[in-house]
């Protein structure tokens, strides 16, 4: 062995020792939180609170006084409570999702259940197929409003789950029999409505197969629907937030020819428009409501942290946010339910570095009492913060996105694992604990989490820039973040990895192909990497899906080879692993055994875990033990850090 191939065996070992951190625990990780959301009843004597279980979300109803839960709701396994209301005093009802993995989105069944605070009156009241199980025609239903005048009474939208595009009309619900009476219909097919104060129906927003959007308004209950925006005559959409206490103004989220939403403000009346709300850089996140929770007054803002602004900063909730944020610094505040009176308000507080608490403030003596702290094990004292950064593409297209590094080290380069998002259309990474992102720092990595083009949050035309652009300039985003990292000595160059999961496997691996000398290695969990097959899968589910395909990915299947990492294994040198479920229908196994032979074929080191009974990201504890033990081991070896307990 000469001296120059010696030194250079020397240099890389040491590039690869392994880092000063301890081994990775990952039952911090792993452990399953007691609660996710929680809602105070109109009383005060009960909280209707969500709790994770392995592979579903159940309804705990808990009274007050003692502590003792008193109802549940379940819908089974791979079931999610995707919201709660209490519709009275007594009576909550819940919308259910489905959610086939870890890393799927849920998306809502359409159906409702009801109990009593106390466990009686416990009962389905909205089913696919009627609560008889007799309809021929599935349906589904979303609640639009809760009625507190009427506690038997809900407005739901309804619309039939057919071959064809389904109409929608709203229906008046009896929340104890689940019995119906129409009080409108749809000018337009898929649609979701909005209702005034006085609880006429006022908007409805839809779209046919075409995915065009269609906003349609009406004065009252006897006026006609008239057109306020068509997404095909303007060139974007427009969606109602809710009407003024006087039902004259509609506050509208409109979309922007560039630059992020604005709020305006509709004179339903006089038909003109005025912005009162708007960011320079990111969306509304979240609309933030009156006391009666249904007329707008301000909008949460996710840009570093997640920020509050109102439309009138002297409103009393926009008084009483500046009181809790004094309150709680550094934290960003959310009131998640109160108290008819007004009297009580439970009050969500987080950041990047804290799971978040629950704390009931009482608006009369301005005390706040914890009620329950989320992941309590998880110490904000010792959790890694997020960083906001923001560069620009090649093209000159502004990003932005988080990294997150260990506490003790940020003097010199390190080892950075690139983690891409999934979706890819309309998600986005914010500031939050981050699950994977904290493991990984506490394995010695940096972090970056980029927001590349095709994400959410940034506007209209950010989102768009990222149609059919899959592998192209989505992934341009990608390398830039990395090559933007190097150059500010964040990352040392030789140790640099990409990992994600679904849309973000597909980046990982579509980064060894366009940069085969910039990475050492690669995972992809969940992932797709055969764009043809994606297609062809995606557009028999329905025709709008089909439409979408087409719009977002592309209507030429035979170009998608060109941009699909199976295909492109043989430019690939650096060494992979892939992970992937036997039951996963939104990224199928086929993708990561395609993906897989193709890499061996090629002579590309790869390694693999299937678990047959999984779907798109894994449930059991025990495989998502397996699963990152071999991951940070995989890491490990490429990139020096630690491996788990």
């Amino acid at each position: 062995m000469g001296w120059g191939t010696r030194s250079a065996g020397i240099l890389l070992g040491c590039l690869l020792a392994p880092l000063a951190h301890a081994q990775v625990d990952l039952e911090l990780f792993l452990k399953k939180d007691v609660l996710q959301t929680l809602k105070i009843s109109p009383t005060g004597d009960y909280y209707a609170m969500t709790v994770p279980l392995e592979d579903q979300t159940i309804l705990a109803v808990v009274r007050r006084a003692d502590q003792q839960v008193t109802s549940k709701i379940t819908a089974g396994s791979d079931s999610v409570i995707s919201n709660v209301w209490w519709v009275s005093d007594e009576r909550v009802v819940v919308s259910v999702a489905k959610k086939y993995g870890s890393r799927d989105r849920p998306y809502p069944t359409g159906e409702l259940y009801a109990t009593d605070a106390d466990g009686t009156h416990r009962r389905q009241i909205f089913a696919r197929y009627g609560l008889d199980a007799t309809q021929v025609q599935p349906r589904a239903a979303y609640l639009i409003d809760t009625l507190p005048d009427d506690p038997r009474k809900v407005l739901v939208g309804m619309y039939a789950l057919d071959t064809s595009t389904p109409s929608t009309r709203v229906e008046r619900l009896d929340v104890f029999n689940g019995s119906m009476d129409t009080v409108a219909t749809a000018p337009v097919r898929r649609a979701s409505f909005t209702v005034d104060a006085a609880r006429r129906v006022r908007f409805a927003l839809g779209a046919g197969d075409d995915n065009i959007s269609k906003l349609y308004h009406r004065a009252d209950d006897r006026s006609p629907w008239t057109l306020v925006n068509d997404q095909a005559k303007s060139g974007f959409v427009e969606w109602p937030l809710g009407l003024s206490a006087d039902g004259r103004i509609a506050y509208l989220q409109a979309q922007q020819a560039d630059g992020p939403d604005a709020i305006v403000a509709l004179d339903t009346v006089a038909g003109t428009r005025t912005q009162v709300l708007r960011d320079p850089v990111v969306d509304p996140h979240d609309i933030i409501y009156a006391d009666d929770g249904r007329t707008p007054v301000g909008s949460f803002f996710m840009h570093g942290k997640l920020r509050t602004a109102f439309f009138d900063e002297k409103s009393p909730t926009a008084r009483l946010y500046r009181k809790l944020e004094r309150s709680f610094p550094g934290a960003s505040i959310a009131i998640t339910s109160g108290t008819r009176d007004g009297r009580l308000k439970v009050v969500h507080a987080w950041s990047d570095t804290s799971p978040g608490d629950f704390f009931l403030f009482d608006t009369t003596t301005n005390s706040a009492d914890l009620i329950f702290s989320r992941r309590s094990w998880l110490d904000p004292a010792v959790l890694a913060p997020s960083e906001l950064v923001t560069l620009r593409a090649r093209d000159g297209l502004t990003l932005h996105g988080y990294l997150t590094r260990p506490r003790e080290r940020r003097d010199a380069p390190m080892p950075l694992v690139v983690m891409p998002h999934g979706g890819p259309f309309g998600l986005f990474d914010g500031w939050e604990v981050n699950d994977e992102a904290e493991m990984l720092v506490r394995a010695g990595y940096a972090v970056l989490r980029l927001n590349y083009r095709g994400s959410g949050n940034y506007g209209r035309a950010f989102q768009q820039a990222g149609a059919r652009q899959w592998g192209r300039t989505m992934q341009d985003d990608l390398t830039d973040t990395t090559r933007w990292a190097i150059e500010q000595k964040i990352a040392d160059p030789a140790r640099i990895c990409l990992y994600g999961a679904s849309y973000g496997a597909y980046a990982s691996l579509m980064g060894l192909a366009r940069e085969p000398d910039l990475y050492r290695c690669a995972a992809g969990y969940v992932g797709v990497y055969d764009l043809a097959l994606m297609h062809k899968q995606d557009s028999r589910d329905s025709r709008s899906s089909r439409t979408w395909t087409e719009d977002w990915i592309s209507d030429d299947r035979a170009s998608l080879a060109q941009v699909s990492p199976t295909a492109l294994a043989q430019r690939i040198r650096a060494p992979v692993f892939l992970a992937a479920g036997g039951k996963d229908e939104i990224a199928p196994q086929a993708h990561s055994e395609r993906m897989e032979k193709a890499l061996k074929a090629a002579g590309v080191p790869v390694e693999t875990l299937y678990v047959r009974t999984e779907g798109h990201g894994f449930y059991s504890e025990a495989n998502q033990r397996a699963y990152y033990t071999r991951l940070l081991e995989f890491l490990s070896r490429h990139l020096g850090g630690a491996k788990a307990k």
